[in-house]
C-alpha cells in the first residue's frame, strides 16, 4: 500500500480504465475527499464516482440546502440559537434523476438556487454549528453503510467516515481557486470581481479551518493532492491510481 504523499502530483498521459477483478470484501467501500472551497472536490468526486459506478454523496450540497432554507426565510444565519431551533423543521434529501443530482428541501427542488456565493458563505457559517452537523451526519453515515460511496466535504475523512478505505485531501492555491471561480462566473456571463472572490475564499478558509466543531483539516492517513497545476483528467487519473493501489486487491 502506498504511503500518503506530501507533495504536488503532476501526471502525464492517462491511465487505462481498470479491468482487474476487484479483490475487496463484500462490505461497502467508502472513499472520502476533503479540501477547501473551490478546490474542485464536487466536480472531481462526481466524475470519479461515474468511473467507479459508485454513489456520489455531495455533503456540500446538503449544507447549502439548509443554508438556502434559512436565507429564503430571512433568518439570521449568525444566530446559532435560532438556527438550532429551526433545524429540525428541515427535511432534506438528495435524489438522482437521469444521473443528475437534485437537492430536495421540504419537498421543494432547490437545486438551481444553492450555488450562489451568498448561499456558499451562509453554508460555511451554519456548518460550524453542532446541531446542523448532527442533523445531517446520521443521513450521511447511513448511506455510506449501505452503499459504495464517494463523499466529499470538509470533515469526511476525519469525522463522517473516519474508517474510509481511501481518503484524499484535495487542495489548490488560493490564487488558483479564485481564478477558477472568476472564470466560471464569466463563462456564465455573470459579474465577477477577482479581488472580492479571492478575499471571500480567504475568509471561508479561515472559518472552515478554525471552527470549533469538525474543522477542515487533512486526515493523517489522507493522500494530499494539490491540483493547482493539474487539469481534471490528470487529477482523475491519479485518483484511479490511488484506487487501484489502495483498494483493489489490497
Amino acid at each position: 500500500m502506498l504511503l500518503p504523499e506530501v507533495s504536488i502530483f503532476r501526471l502525464h498521459g492517462r491511465l487505462d480504465i481498470l479491468q482487474e477483478s476487484v479483490c475487496v470484501n463484500k462490505m461497502s467501500i467508502n472513499i472520502a475527499i476533503d479540501g477547501p472551497a473551490g478546490a474542485g472536490k464536487s466536480t472531481l468526486a462526481k466524475e470519479f464516482a461515474k468511473r467507479l459506478q459508485y454513489i456520489y454523496v455531495d455533503t456540500g450540497a446538503m449544507y447549502r440546502g439548509i443554508a438556502y432554507y434559512f436565507l429564503k426565510n430571512q433568518m439570521d444565519v449568525t444566530n446559532q440559537t435560532l438556527i438550532c431551533n429551526q433545524c429540525t423543521s428541515i427535511e432534506l434529501r438528495i435524489q438522482y434523476e437521469d444521473g443528475i443530482q437534485h437537492v430536495i428541501c421540504n419537498e421543494e427542488d432547490i437545486t438551481n438556487f444553492i450555488r450562489t456565493e451568498e448561499v456558499g458563505n451562509a453554508a460555511s457559517i451554519v456548518s460550524s454549528y453542532p446541531c446542523v452537523r448532527q442533523h445531517l451526519l446520521d443521513m450521511q453515515k447511513k448511506i455510506a453503510r449501505e452503499s459504495d460511496v464517494i463523499m466529499d466535504g470538509r470533515d469526511i475523512g476525519t469525522c463522517v467516515l473516519p474508517n474510509a478505505q481511501l481518503k484524499i485531501y484535495l487542495t489548490a492555491s488560493v490564487e488558483c481557486r479564485a481564478q477558477r471561480r472568476f472564470d466560471e462566473l464569466k463563462s456564465k456571463m455573470e459579474q465577477a470581481d477577482y479581488d472580492k472572490i479571492y478575499n471571500e475564499i480567504m475568509d471561508r478558509d479561515y472559518r472552515d479551518m478554525n471552527r470549533a466543531t469538525a474543522p477542515l483539516k487533512r486526515a493523517e492517513d489522507a493522500f494530499l493532492v494539490d491540483s493547482s497545476e493539474m487539469n481534471i483528467e490528470e487529477v482523475l487519473d491519479y485518483f484511479m491510481k490511488l484506487y487501484k493501489d489502495v483498494i483493489l486487491c489490497a
